[in-house]
Parts: structure tokens; sequence; C-alpha cells
């Protein structure tokens, strides 16, 4: 769930989400987010037509009906018919679900990047229209003056109904969504500023939002980037695009949904930064159809987990000098089975680990599996070391079953890795640790961090042990006797009301 930063800051996302949630009904959490984050969308979309239309209509030179003015500047171009004045003026009527179908339909005829992705949905029976007129007015009420940039309002909007679907679907949100705190801790240490940024497993595009927000706020220029993905769920690569497309990140996730080991899109790219979080621990890849790649390099992995497979695809998509940061199942930093380790081991030897992160538990709405942060980087001197980072305390609980990481906490793995980067690290015992090669060998190539950075020294007791249990043992004799009043109390007053022990 997206951390409230403010109560400005996040009011409208809350009062969409609010309004959004009555229109449920009966429609599952992963039908009904189509709808919500389609709507929009096509608020998104409309405004920034909007926004350019005015714009030509005060120059006066009659472009303003001019198609080639709106996708010279990537804008997409709305038809009249489909314009959000229309859905607007039907808000209140029982046909507010087909103009809003009929809407999606001629802007997707008219705009080839979104054939095929926008959910045209809103007419079914069980989408009560009352309400779904009472969100059109939400959105259309939404002013520039109050609410600041719309288009930065709607896109914020549009993440944070994200984590809420994605913290309802539970188990099934790691198809999609991957906890911000995470991808930011990955995006700041890797700090994608200028080049070509990759996910194989994109979901629905978090990676790339951090990434041109990393950019943005270091004062870089978002056009110094260049954003490729690819992802295999069909409703999940619509949600990438609409995603990116509101945050005007101009992306290549090729024309449609498709299987990353089977039909590699991006086959002959290589990448400066590479950016994923993919299924943990998938068993059903197809390992036993692929087993003469050429990306297994390093060696072949097992059919029943696909771990090292993703691990391997991103490294025979880095360039000589890229970067990668990875998600992954604890489990990848220890198995010995099914040549997992062997495969370890050699990607160890090549140099290729720059560090590695155990990272806290309850982080995930998908899955309760601990994870990890793989960081691999090629072209480092053969002498490099690896940075070990243990996570594991960190964090803090926003939920009785979610926690998050702060940005204090991101900062400090970031730094970390900065300061191990430039031969300035001092070593924190219980957190970090720079180690050699043949110090991991030594642990036979297991890679958890908790083996390397040891044990963080506790506070020295000087309080004798005779004087410390006499005043434990003070205190926890007021402690009964507190009990025991509290019990007497309790009793007297239920016998006043008839009902004593």
């Amino acid at each position: 769930m997206a951390k409230k930063t403010s109560t400005k800051a996040l009011g409208f996302e809350e009062q969409i989400w609010d309004a959004a949630c009555k229109l449920r009904g009966n429609i599952d959490a992963s039908e009904y987010k189509n709808v919500v984050l389609g709507l929009i969308f096509l608020k998104y979309i409309s405004d920034n037509f909007e926004a350019k239309h005015a714009e030509l209509v005060a120059e006066g030179e009659g472009f303003e009906e001019d198609r080639d003015e709106y996708t010279s500047e990537n804008i997409f171009w709305v038809p009249k018919e489909a314009r959000w004045e229309v859905v607007a003026a039907a808000a209140h009527t029982p046909e507010v679900g087909k103009v809003i179908d009929e809407s999606m339909r001629l802007i997707e005829q008219e705009n080839k990047k979104l054939k095929g992705v926008l959910p045209k949905n809103f007419a079914r029976p069980e989408l009560d229209k009352r309400r779904l007129g009472e969100v059109v007015d939400l959105f259309t009420n939404v002013k520039m003056a109050e609410n600041g940039d719309t288009h930065d309002l709607l896109g914020r909007t549009y993440e944070y109904c994200l984590s809420q679907f994605a913290s309802q679907e539970g188990k099934n949100a790691g198809e999609f969504y991957t906890p911000k705190c995470v991808v930011k801790t990955l995006v700041n240490v890797l700090e994608p500023f200028k080049g070509r940024v990759y996910d194989p497993a994109c979901g629905s595009g978090g990676m790339f939002v951090q990434s041109a927000e990393f950019v943005r706020n270091h004062q870089g220029n978002i056009n110094n980037i260049s954003v490729y993905g690819q992802e295999s769920n069909p409703t999940t690569w619509k949600m990438a695009t609409m995603n990116l497309a509101i945050r005007g990140i101009d992306a290549d996730l090729g024309p449609k949904n498709d299987d990353t080991f089977f039909n590699d899109l991006h086959r002959t790219e290589r990448f400066d930064y590479i950016l994923a979080n993919p299924p943990f621990n998938l068993s059903d890849w197809g390992g036993d159809k692929l087993k003469d790649d050429p990306r297994w390099e390093y060696g072949v992995p097992p059919e029943g987990n696909a771990n090292f497979a993703w691990m391997q695809h991103m490294i025979h998509h880095l360039s000589q000098s890229g970067r990668i940061g990875l998600v992954l199942a604890n489990g990848s930093l220890s198995s010995q089975t099914n040549n997992e380790g062997e495969i370890r081991k050699n990607i160890v030897n090549a140099g290729l680990v720059e560090g590695i992160v155990a990272m806290p538990t309850q982080l995930f709405f998908s899955t309760q599996i601990p994870v990890c942060l793989w960081f691999l980087r090629k072209g480092r001197p053969a002498d490099s070391k690896t940075l070990f980072v243990d996570a594991r305390n960190m964090g803090t609980m926003i939920s009785r079953s979610q926690r998050t990481l702060t940005d204090e906490d991101i900062q400090k793995i970031a730094s970390t890795f900065d300061t191990f980067r430039d031969g300035t690290l001092e070593e924190e015992k219980g957190f970090s640790a720079a180690v050699s090669i043949e110090d991991i060998a030594k642990q036979d190539y297991i890679l958890t961090p908790g083996r390397y950075v040891g044990i963080a020294e506790q506070e020295e007791d000087d309080e004798p042990f005779d004087e410390k249990m006499k005043r434990l043992t003070g205190e926890l004799a007021k402690c009964f006797e507190e009990s025991n009043r509290l019990q007497a109390e309790i009793k007297k007053n239920l016998e006043a009301i008839g009902y004593g022990l």
C-alpha cells in the first residue's frame, strides 16, 4: 500500500479510490481494476489533448483540429466524439457506460499505440451506472489550480490505485506490482541517469516510472533514458502501456504481450541498466525445451526453477559496463541442487556480483517468501570485491501484515553502495561487509549476507547480575500487585451490576 506522505498530497487519490470502491459490486478485483485504471487513463489523455487544443485555439491559426499538431508532440489524438466533455455530459444518464466504451473504441482507432489496450467494459450490467457517473463527476472536477499539474495528479492516482489493488489481490498481485520501496531501492543503487533501461518481466511498469522519477529528482533529463520491456500477461501488458503513457514515458514494450524466454522481443539489444522482479521460483517455464539456448553461458538452469534462467537472460542482454538490479527469492543465494550452485559459482568467479542485499520480510503483497536483491555489473576489475548488506532489521510496519522501507532506509543502502564503489566504505558489523571472491569460495559460494557481515555489537551491560535480578524481581512484584488490584476492581464492578464471580 502506498505510504501516506500528507493528507494534501494523497487527498484526491484517496477520494478516487473510495468512490471507485463503490463501483465494485460483485466484480472481481482483477477485472475491476481495469475499469478504474482505464477511466483514469481516459481522463489523462483527454486532459492532455484539451491543454494542447486550448493552446492552439489561443494562437488563432486554425490548427486546433490538425492531427499533426498533436502527434508531433506525442499527444494522443482524441476525436470530438470521444472527448471528456462528451463523457461528462452523459455522467447522469443510463448510457454513461456505453458512452465511455465508445470513447475507448474511437481513441484506439485513432492511435495505433493503443490498439487493443484500453478496457471497453463499462456498459456491463453489473457496473452501477449511478455510481459510475459519480466517479466521472469526480474526474471532471479536477482543477489544475487546486491540485497542481493534473497530469502528475492523475499519474499519482494511477500508482496509488495500483498499490491498493495489489493489497486486495494478495498472492496474485506479484504479477503486476512490485512494492514502491523495493523498486526505489533498486533504482537508487543502480542510478540510471543516462542510457537504455530494460525490464524483461515488466509488470505494470513500476521500474520505469521510478527510473524516470529518479532522473527528474536529480535534475537529469528524462529524454536521456530509453525504455524497453516485455510482459507475458496480456492484461498486465495493457496496464503497463497505460501506466507509462500517463507518465509521459515513451517505451518499447513490443507490439503485444509475449513469453520472454521463448520469444525474446529484444533479442539483439544490449542495455545499460536492467531492473526486474521476475516471478519467484517459477517452475513451469519450459526449461526442458531450451537446454541449448546461447543465453546459458554460466550453466543450464534447472527445469523446475527459473531463477538463474532470468539472471542469465539479463546478463546476456547487458552492455559492456551495464548494471543489473534483480529481486529473487533467498533460495537463490544458497541452493546447491539441480546445477544452481554451479551456476552461482560461475557467475561469482566471473566477477559479476557487485552486491547482495538481504531484505526484511513482509514487503510484498504477493508472498511471504524472504527475498534478496542481486546487483550485478559487467566490466569490473578481476580482483573486485562483493558488497554484502543485511537489511533484514530495516523497515517500518504500516499495517498488521505490511512493511515498507522508509526513504532513510533506502538512502542508507544506496549510500553504502556509493562508498563501496568509491573505496571509502566503512564496514558496519551486522550490516555491511566487502568480501573477496576467495573468501566467498571458502563459504562454498553461498551468498547469504549474514555469513559475511557478522553480528552487530551489543551495548555493554555492566550492571552486576545480583543487582539486576533484585531490580527486575522488584519490578515484577509491582506488576503482580497492580494485576491483583485490577482484578479486585473488576470483581467489585461486576458484583455491583449483579454478575459477581
